[in-house]
């Protein structure tokens, strides 16, 4: 089985961080992802996801560190599905991405911002052992968006 996903796109915010009872570090951000495609009549169109990443210790500190609103990065990580509780006795169901990694693509500077729901302790998945921002370079970062190819062999 697998669960991994890899996204490049831009930081919609600085990275939020925060430090929990435990002595875990995480940083929660939201990134967006962009496509583009020609509709049925040859019109340009582009359409833009919006996604929440979540790093923890080592990860979450370079984050603060070093992520600013509008850089370009590539993350790497799994899906994860929180849900809470809010004061109004409402669930609240959350999609996110863990980060087992990133990589800066480009330096930029620029605001802040801030969300609402934070994680309140470290998933029980999480690598104890640290985590590195090495990640392999990937291929065409900064080429043309266009059509996405397509392919007859897939898995599925």
């Amino acid at each position: 089985m697998l669960n991994r996903v890899t996204l490049i796109g831009r930081l919609g915010v600085d990275p939020e961080v925060r430090r929990l009872e435990s002595g875990s570090v995480v940083a929660k951000f939201r990134m967006a992802t962009s496509e583009s495609y020609k509709d049925k009549d040859g019109n340009k169109q582009e359409t833009t996801e919006w996604h929440t990443v979540v790093a923890w210790r080592a990860l979450a500190e370079i984050a603060e560190k070093f992520l600013k609103k509008g850089m370009l990065i590539y993350v790497e990580g799994k899906l994860t599905y929180r849900e809470y509780t809010d004061k109004d006795n409402v669930k609240k169901f959350f999609t996110e991405i863990s980060a087992s990694n990133f990589q800066m693509l480009e330096r930029r500077e620029g605001g802040s911002g801030g969300g609402s729901y934070f994680p309140t302790e470290e998933p029980a998945h999480a690598n104890r052992g640290g985590s590195s921002t090495s990640v392999p370079e990937p291929a065409n970062v900064m080429g043309d968006v266009g059509e996405p190819p397509v392919t007859d062999d897939l898995p599925f």
